[in-house]
């Protein structure tokens, strides 16, 4: 008994904490945040992460419910009754009334389980139950972190590629002045300045875009994260090498048990066992013992009615068999078997689901590591490209019509590699997640 009110304890104590958690004000960062440090705060206020927690709440709240049917059951019914007219009985001396025109009684009732296939059931099962609950706590914390970590990547590509195109304006922008200048001199054509203008006013129209799309990504992340939406929010890859972070063991084996959602699996099939077992204790009979402390009061006199009482108490044993139900607990045992063999399939397929899931997410980041290394060589030869040219156009040596090309060709190399770089880091994400790696807070 004394470790019943002890787990009633800590479950109400652990309710308080998750309410008192809920009700936290989201702070916003004073300063810029890493990638662990967004996971941390999401973790912390996230709605969705909330309702999981609350939803594990409910269930040992349940579980606590089922198991509570082990101990005694103690009842209290009152009533009162008024006889307008009396009963009638006949008997050798001839017709008498019985009874009195007012009555009530008191009933104190407990009953106890000695043996119950429900409460068994409860029991047998409240362990893996609660498992199942944790698995989906974590399996939300894994969705969770892979969302955010890819949402906080993708805001960092943006800003990285804002960065390029503002080197890329910077570029054109004293291009144009020499283009300019020669044009002013003499000593070109307008084709080049007007090349230069058309430059620069593309590289503009792409930052603007960038800062647009740049908005949405700080919405998603923010939304992700239960952050405040109108509070200011900065980024920052703190001191990791993000081309080191993108690397991953492709070599690693796969083992589908330590996927969350395979290991679900296992613990549904252990309940469906549980329940063949249970439809075939409903052969067994219930077993319960019970008492009764009853006082019936009578009079005539309403305002007397309670003056005198009389007693009676009683204790027993209740056992209760069904006999015959039309065959019903063999077509219930029949269904939690199949329901336990569809289990058993449903592992099997599980298994086969998670490799595909591992191949095709492992065969995607090699494939962009191989992009990804021919990008990064492209983008040491676009710019070996353009300071030559560059050097050479000013040296009167090439036409400006070189140097715009090879401008083009090294803001196109420059984001191609940041796209590069930050789709290996999604890549790897997709990886671990397959794998059952990601790590959660």
């Amino acid at each position: 008994m004394f470790k019943y009110y002890l787990r009633l304890l800590c479950f109400a104590c652990g309710v308080t904490s998750v309410q008192a958690h809920a009700q936290q004000a989201a702070t916003p960062f004073t300063d810029s945040a890493t990638l662990d440090q967004c996971i941390d705060y999401a973790m912390k206020h996230n709605p969705v992460l909330k309702q999981s927690f609350l939803d594990a709440s409910i269930t040992e709240s349940q579980v606590q419910g089922k198991l509570a049917d082990w101990y005694p059951q103690i009842g209290l019914t009152a009533n009162y009754q008024r006889n307008f007219q009396l009963q009638t009985m006949a008997n050798s001396a001839g017709v008498v009334r019985i009874g009195r025109y007012n009555q009530s009684a008191l009933q104190l009732g407990l009953t106890q389980n000695v043996f119950n296939s429900d409460v068994v059931l409860a029991s047998r099962t409240a362990d893996d139950v609660r498992t199942q609950a944790q698995q989906q706590i974590v399996l939300s914390k894994i969705d969770l972190q892979s969302s955010l970590s890819k949402a906080f990547y993708n805001v960092l590509l943006t800003e990285y590629q804002m960065k390029v195109l503002d080197e890329d304006i910077n570029r054109l922008t004293l291009s144009l002045k020499v283009a300019r200048d020669q044009y002013d001199a003499g000593i070109v054509d307008k084709v080049d300045y007007s090349r230069a203008t058309i430059a620069l006013n593309t590289s503009k129209t792409q930052r603007a875009n960038a800062v647009v799309l740049l908005d949405a990504k700080y919405a998603r992340l923010k939304e992700l994260m239960g952050y405040p939406s109108k509070e200011p929010l900065i980024l920052t890859s703190g001191q990791i090498n993000l081309e080191q972070e993108a690397l991953v063991d492709t070599l690693v084996e796969l083992a589908p048990q330590k996927r969350v959602e395979y290991q679900q699996l296992e613990i549904t099939q252990n309940l469906n066992k549980a329940n063949v077992q249970y439809r075939k204790m409903a052969l067994y009979p219930t077993v319960s013992l019970f008492a009764n402390y009853n006082v019936n009061f009578l009079n005539d006199e309403l305002v007397q009615l309670y003056n005198q009482g009389y007693p009676n108490s009683f204790a027993g044993l209740q056992v209760g068999f069904p006999i015959f139900q039309g065959g019903k607990r063999r077509q219930n045992i029949k269904q939690a078997e199949f329901q336990y063999e569809k289990t058993g399939w449903a592992l099997e397929n599980s298994r086969n689901v998670i490799n595909t899931e591992y191949e095709n997410a492992l065969s995607i980041y090699k494939s962009d590591w191989n992009t990804y290394q021919m990008l990064k060589d492209n983008l040491g030869l676009a710019q070996e490209v353009y300071r030559v040219l560059d050097a050479q156009y000013k040296a009167g040596i090439k036409n400006y019509l070189e140097v715009v090309v090879a401008q083009t060709d090294l803001q196109k190399a420059e984001l191609n590699y940041a796209n590069a770089v930050y789709q290996l880091l999604i890549d790897k994400i997709d990886v671990l997640k397959a794998l059952g790696d990601i790590q959660t807070k």
